[in-house]
């Protein structure tokens, strides 16, 4: 009876084990998950997620448009996945309000395609977003959009309402969207400390976690491109060969093994395992270690600051503490001899991410660099990364695409029907000045006297008696 009881243990416990397993695997389930479908009249699937219309009725979020037409793509050999085949158009400022149950940081990303349509020449799609009073587009040109993008921020959100506010630029402009996202961030995506790198020194910067942010890049380094169908938090990740600029000296590395996660560290969430199993690597392959770094180079907008989040998961070294590399951000040395063993609790397969906050400059270029250190070893791998992301800060104007704050892109258009309220107002005071003319006129004649020549001498004469009296 005894082997029976030990099996029964034993099956237990690898159930148990598969089960901690499995919740440890669980995906990541937002408390607010905000799909929109504009302009639809159903509901669209795309990447198994359901998009639902604006059109349907919700307590959790609404539309408010006065002038808003709804528009269906007419180009037959489009195959666009169905949130791009059609689009809500304003013709003046609309908003989209949604409930807020998390508060904290939200991913809010804007879907654009521009439509073949007989009712809207789209060459007259130019408008300006606003996201919880933060300039996201300004001035955006919508008919340029001749394939599907997706313009994502990261919105601080303390408050119950999270809006979004589209603004034509001018009055014979209009907005358009295809599909929207508003979903509640993991709480780890975000860190509220990050490093500050510039020429004078490093330091730490708090109080970041509430900046708005805009996703500029974000690239799998080695690998292919990554979908939100085979990603995490929906996102997609571009291969990095277009920014790559060193031309010799690294070879390209894949990774078939379990990507070991660890508690307080990098989350699926941060980056997925299809993010982590390939790098691009620096390999001694003789008793010299090699004088060469890995560059990126990636174009940006001057006058703002960025954050650059660096991933690296060590699938190279045959063995622990062998690792040693340094790292540059935009010219300045942001880590001196990491060792990828240390910060990962000497767990090979881990995964780790850096932040740093550098300045764009005038160049218009921002560039990440990898290379051997002091400590390098022969023999061994002398620079690895991962994965690059890169995002923009809002200035100090509340903007994330210049210096108009959102104050005065709303002021700057009519506010309510002033189109008609202003020749109105205008004929009101017509009728009254003439009203008023006409009653002079009339008591003039009741109570007028005789015209005569006013005396030369008018020292004694009143001259109100000249005049009619009102």
């Amino acid at each position: 009876m005894e082997f029976p009881y030990r099996n029964f243990v034993f099956a237990v416990l690898l159930l148990s084990l598969c089960t901690i397993s499995a919740l440890s695997y669980t995906h990541f389930s937002p408390i607010d998950n905000y799909l929109i479908d504009c302009g639809s009249t159903g509901d669209s699937t795309v990447d198994n997620r359901r998009f639902v219309s604006d059109s349907s009725r919700s307590d959790s979020y609404s539309l408010t448009s006065t002038r808003s037409v709804l528009i269906r793509n007419e180009d037959p050999l489009d195959v666009s996945p169905r949130i791009y085949q059609t689009a809500r158009v304003f013709t003046g400022p609309s908003r989209y309000e949604f409930e807020i149950r998390d508060k904290g940081t939200h991913m809010v990303r804007l879907h654009f395609h521009k439509l073949n349509s007989s009712k809207s020449d789209f060459g007259n799609a130019q408008f300006h977003v606003l996201v919880n009073g933060v300039v996201v587009l300004n001035d955006f040109i919508g008919g340029c959009v001749e394939t599907p993008m997706v313009k994502e921020y990261l919105i601080w959100v303390e408050t119950e309402k999270l809006v979004i506010t589209f603004v034509p630029s001018r009055k014979y402009k209009f907005a358009f969207v295809n599909a929207l996202e508003v979903i509640s961030a993991p709480k780890d995506l975000i860190l509220d400390t990050v490093q500050y790198l510039n020429s004078e020194k490093n330091k730490k910067s708090d109080g970041f976690v509430k900046q708005a942010l805009e996703v500029v890049y974000r690239v799998n380094v080695g690998g292919p491109k990554v979908t939100p169908f085979n990603g995490t938090l929906w996102r997609t990740w571009v291969p990095d060969d277009e920014f790559l600029k060193s031309s010799s000296g690294w070879k390209r590395l894949y990774f078939s093994g379990r990507i070991r996660y660890q508690m307080g560290g990098a989350s699926r969430e941060v980056a997925p395992d299809n993010v982590y199993n390939s790098a691009r690597v620096i390999s001694s392959r003789n008793a010299s270690i090699p004088n060469v770094n890995i560059t990126w180079v990636f174009p940006v907008m001057g006058g703002f600051k960025y954050l650059v989040r660096l991933h690296f998961c060590d699938i190279a070294s045959i063995s622990l503490g062998l690792l040693y590399f340094n790292v540059y951000v935009n010219g300045h040395l942001a880590i001196e001899d990491l060792d990828l063993s240390d910060v990962t609790n000497y767990v090979l397969a881990s995964p780790y991410y850096a932040d740093f906050v550098v300045d764009g400059d005038g160049s218009g270029a921002l560039s990440v660099s990898v290379g051997p250190s002091s400590k390098s070893y022969p023999y061994a791998i002398d620079g690895i990364l991962n994965a690059v992301e890169i995002m923009k800060l809002n200035n100090s104007m509340g903007s994330l695409v210049g210096k108009v704050p959102a104050d005065f892109i709303m002021k700057s258009w009519p506010r309510g029907n002033m189109g008609v309220l202003v020749p109105l107002v205008a004929a009101v005071c017509l009728l009254v000045i003439l009203s008023m003319v006409l009653r002079r006129r009339m008591t003039g004649l009741k109570d007028s006297v005789t015209w005569s020549k006013l005396p030369m001498d008018v020292s004694n004469v009143n001259i109100k008696q000249g005049f009619p009296q009102a």
